[in-house]
């Protein structure tokens, strides 16, 4: 049990790399204490990563001092990595070895022997709940547990001082509650415990938070205080005779406007200070709308203290042709689906629709098998049963026809890191048959809508996440597909650019693409016309956002948030399975 309180201090430190015009960090003083968990958040770009590899003693500072208990990362680096446990962003997990070998390749590394390891091991397992797992190789592991592992072997020696880089991207509502429960069992033991994220809902959990932006520190204090600030300046608003993507379209174009998101049936706008309510409704056409107020969230006060979110239409949508809508027409059909691997049924006779025009959403928790779902619907698998149909094709015998309709983009990211951003525009341009005059037009008009001109030259393995994502979306639209397969395109990327990347796709659903998405950020989930949520191979549950979050309502929870309902449907299937 640790008590001694562990103190970070940071004096005027500054980060600086050859040819970037600001610094990565610049001038940062703060001190973080032990005893509860510190949030570190920002956008990409904004420093976090820089500063934790500062404070690990991977990088030196250009200017100023760090202390990681009394410690100094590079003189005294030794002394430092006995008491520091580092998980970066993609942890180092040997992925041919199996958990239990994992964790003893960790525990020789620390000098962690005889009956101290038995007995680490054994704490350690029981923590992650990782014991039934032990002979299972990591690279089997699902998203989640793939994280547990890396913390079970981060913790490995009894560090004193945790630093965490975004451990929850990729990893489903579910897992990431487990790993705070986890986080915070630690920190209430009195270690020092730093965490990176994107997601805000995480940073709500912490005691403070750190909010940094284009390397300068923005905002230090309890993420209340700051939400507090946004009182009266969030409502929902509802209007009848216009769709909730042409509406928001039209708000977040408004000066009156810093924010604004879909909320199932409403729209979440943020507004700017003494905005005028009714001049608002009057603005956007909708006198007669339905509006009220709602309870201000961080994510709110986050995108207000950045300068607000997206404030023009798509550039993208503009350059992709109007598709014929037909409202009934079928796009996109599982019929019975299934996919075994050996005696295991990754989808379960799996049945679904799309119609054309559509955002339809796959849900479900690591290892579910919406990906293998996801996969089989795009032509990436072939089904052991069933149909995958695109456009009524069958794509077990036509997938050559249809793959000329798909946009793809993958879960990780799949261009080519060794070629320049303006090589990968050309390359996948050419792929999908584009020459010539056409060619070069539709590179053009990627660069402008992606704003790519100031990266031309630079290879994607330099960019932050965000840009490589940019990317990848636009080179999978290179031959104007009317149906886009989109898996996570948003995972571990910062809420000003997940509100990006939809601002695009609802603007190309407005020109009639049909698009069918995967996602792990439950405010999303909004976004889609209906979710099918997948668990332990089938749909256990399918409708809008609102049937589902209605589903589970209840007199103590009567307006339940979409993340809530996801984690209630499904252990309420667990529940009725092993009843």
């Amino acid at each position: 049990m640790m008590s001694a309180q562990h103190e970070i201090v940071l004096d005027g430190v500054e980060k600086r790399f050859a040819g970037m015009d600001q610094p990565a960090v610049a001038s940062l003083s703060t001190r973080i204490a032990s005893g509860a968990v510190m949030g570190l958040v920002g956008p990409d770009g904004a420093g976090k990563t820089t500063l934790i590899r500062m404070l690990a003693g991977l990088l030196k500072p250009s200017a100023g001092t760090v202390s990681v208990v009394g410690l100094d990362p590079l003189t005294q680096d030794s002394e430092l990595h006995a008491i520091l446990g580092y998980m970066p962003q993609k942890f180092g997990l040997y992925e041919d070895l199996t958990v239990i070998e994992n964790l003893t390749l960790y525990a020789d590394l620390r000098g962690v022997i005889g009956e101290e390891r038995r007995k680490t091991f054994e704490r350690l397992l029981k923590f992650t709940d990782l014991t039934r797992f032990t002979e299972r190789l990591a690279g089997k592991l699902s998203g989640g547990m793939k994280q547990k592992l890396g913390l079970a072997c981060t913790l490995v020696g009894e560090p004193k001082v945790l630093l965490l880089d975004e451990p929850g991207v990729g990893v489903d509502p579910i897992s990431r509650r487990e790993l705070w429960r986890m986080v915070h069992e630690l920190a209430d033991e009195g270690m020092l415990i730093l965490w990176s994220t994107s997601y805000l809902d995480e940073a709500e959990q912490c005691r403070e938070v750190l909010l940094m932006n284009e390397g300068k520190l923005l905002y230090s204090g309890a993420p209340q205080q700051l939400t507090q600030r946004m009182a009266g300046r969030t409502i929902l608003l509802r209007a009848k005779n216009i769709s909730h993507r042409k509406l928001l379209q039209r708000a977040i174009c408004l000066p009156s406007v810093s924010d604004g998101v879909i909320q199932g049936k409403y729209l979440r706008l943020i507004l700017k200070d003494n905005a005028d309510h009714h001049a608002l409704l009057l603005d956007l056409d909708q006198p007669d709308a339905e509006w009220l107020e709602a309870e201000p969230r961080f994510e709110d006060a986050f995108i207000d203290l950045l300068g607000g979110g997206p404030d023009h239409e798509s550039e993208l949508a503009k350059i992709m042709p109007q598709v014929k809508v037909d409202p009934n027409e079928t796009v996109i059909e599982a019929q019975q689906l299934t996919k075994k691997f050996g005696d295991f049924a990754a989808t379960d006779h799996v049945d679904f629709q799309v119609k054309r025009g559509e955002i339809f959403g796959l849900l479900g928790p690591n290892g579910a098998g919406k990906s293998t779902t996801f996969k089989m619907m795009c032509a990436l698998l072939k089904p052991t049963s069933g149909k995958a149909l695109v456009l009524g094709m069958d794509l077990k015998t036509d997938s050559g026809r249809a793959r000329q309709h798909l946009g793809y983009m993958a879960q990780k990211f799949s261009l080519y890191g060794n070629l320049t951003v303006a090589q990968n525009l050309k390359f996948f341009s050419g792929v999908y048959g584009l020459k010539g005059k056409q060619q070069k037009e539709k590179i053009e008009g990627m660069v402008n809508a992606f704003n790519f001109t100031p990266i031309l030259n630079q290879t994607p393995d330099s960019l932050p996440l965000g840009f490589k994502q940019r990317l990848a979306l636009a080179c999978s639209l290179m031959h104007e597909p009317d149906i886009l397969f989109l898996d996570e395109p948003t995972s571990g990327v910062d809420p000003l650019t997940r509100r990006e990347f939809w601002l695009h796709i609802n603007g190309m659903v407005d020109k009639g693409v049909t698009v069918m998405v995967t996602t792990h950020f439950m405010d999303e989930a909004e976004y889609c016309d209906r979710i099918g949520l997948v668990y332990r191979g089938k749909i256990i549950a399918a409708g809008s956002p609102d049937q589902l979050k209605h589903s589970v309502a209840s007199d103590d929870n009567p307006n339940p948030t979409m993340e809530q309902a996801f984690i209630e449907l499904v252990q309420g299937y667990d529940k009725e399975q092993t009843a």
